[in-house]
């Protein structure tokens, strides 16, 4: 784990990248700040997690480093990483870089709508905000809990990477760590909670036909395998759909709740 602070005092706020080791969007933000060593008017620590998966080109060496919060110092790699990741910056409000096979846009997930999502999530560049309300045991929630996860874009795209590094200024400028001034205006943004995950049947073919956060009609089919096809049982809203971004899942439902206003 690498970790290099701009600003004086303990950080009070954190920008990780690299949770993942074949997600590249993340430390490519994460360098890209560091070169460029803005003035900070609030003190950041910038994070590479996991280097060994990442020199790899792997999601993980042992186990899945997001599912491994809050860690333990006997555990498997991973969670030992997840452990100091933890008492680094534990305390931190936190930005967690991913990218996805799924989808092109970016979109952020919260623990839950807080202040904290509140402030920040109308001021980044994001089609939609997904409120994961305790789902997926072991995500960094767990151990860093003023966190929002940012899916920036295609996996390994040089959009996402693109992305990351503006998602990481709006954030910075959002939670004041990036002078006033250049704070981007808030807009609004569909909030949904994640549901169930979509089983994958075992096959050699898998197709998706429904676009992420556009409803799925009840009677609709939105998925296949080898030509069978998933029909939806009630309408909902595909997220982190695609057809190979999960070996035993399509993807998860969610439901459209609400929207977070810009003037909130």
């Amino acid at each position: 784990m690498y970790v290099e602070q701009l600003g004086d005092g303990d950080p009070e706020v954190a920008v990780v990248g690299g949770i993942h080791g074949d997600e590249p969007c993340g430390v490519h933000a994460v360098e890209t700040l560091l070169e460029a060593s803005p003035t900070v008017e609030r003190s950041v620590a910038f994070v590479i997690a996991n280097e060994a998966a990442i020199e790899r080109g792997q999601r993980y060496v042992d186990t899945d480093l997001n599912r491994s919060f809050p860690g333990s110092p006997d555990g498997s790699r991973e969670e030992r990483l997840a452990a100091r990741l933890v008492a680094e910056i534990g305390d931190c409000t936190t930005l967690a870089l991913h990218s996805t096979r799924s989808y092109g846009g970016m979109f952020a997930l919260v623990d839950t709508i807080d202040d904290l999502a509140r402030s920040v999530c109308p001021r980044l560049p994001i089609d939609a905000v997904i409120e994961t309300d305790g789902s997926n045991e072991g995500r960094i929630f767990d151990g860093i809990p003023a966190t929002i996860e940012v899916e920036c874009g295609y996996q390994g795209s040089e959009q996402a990477a693109d992305n990351a590094v503006v998602l990481t200024r709006a954030f910075l400028q959002a939670v004041g760590v990036l002078p006033a001034e250049s704070r981007t205006e808030p807009r609004d943004v569909p909030v949904y909670e994640l549901g169930e995950p979509i089983p994958k049947a075992m096959g050699e073919v898998y197709e998706v036909y429904a676009d992420n956060f556009e409803e799925v009609g009840a009677g609709e089919a939105f998925a296949a395998t080898d030509g069978d096809p998933l029909v939806a049982d009630e309408p909902f809203h595909p997220v982190l759909l695609s057809p190979d971004g999960y070996e035993d899942v399509f993807g998860y439902t969610a439901e459209r709740t609400g929207t977070l206003r810009s003037g909130d």
